[in-house]
């Protein structure tokens, strides 16, 4: 059970999520409780980038519905096709909102989110599942290393963990 991660602060992002994979996958391989797993990996993100808020959203019930996290206080629940989670998760594609304002319908859980990453996540049989959403308070924070290395993440779930 690891306490704590590596990785080289100040680096690039990409450097970053290059160091923070393999370790994600070491601390999830070994865990087959899904919430425990997405809770850590809210705190690897949480630490290793200093996002105003990460966290994930799970489909239950036909919406989806708060899971673990690390931040403040959040919207507990999003209707499919709703806001910038609920339009990633109903087109199974990453949606980048480099202005949270300019996002048609886009619902304020935090009025000091400025920007938003959103990756669809998936069952192994490819069925969306859930989401894992990443806030900043800064505009336009996030790139393509964002978006691939969180989509990296995505992928590790489809291995590791049952949804």
């Amino acid at each position: 059970m690891s306490e704590s991660i590596a990785f080289s602060r100040g680096s690039e992002k990409s450097v970053i999520y290059d160091e923070i994979m393999p370790q994600i996958e070491s601390l999830i391989a070994g865990e087959p409780d899904a919430v425990a797993n997405l809770a850590n990996i809210a705190a690897v993100l949480k630490e290793a980038f200093d996002f105003f808020w990460v966290g994930f959203y799970l489909e239950k019930g036909g919406e989806l519905v708060l899971g673990p996290f690390q931040g403040p206080l959040a919207c507990t629940r999003i209707k499919f096709g709703e806001g910038v989670c609920g339009h990633a998760f109903s087109t199974s594609k990453t949606v980048i909102v480099p202005n949270v304002d300019e996002f048609p319908g886009h619902i304020t859980c935090s009025s000091a989110s400025r920007s938003e990453i959103v990756v669809p996540l998936f069952n192994s049989n490819g069925k969306a599942v859930g989401v894992l959403d990443v806030d900043s308070d800064k505009l336009d924070d996030f790139s393509d290393a964002d978006e691939r290395g969180l989509e990296g993440i995505a992928s590790l779930l489809i291995r590791h963990l049952t949804f």
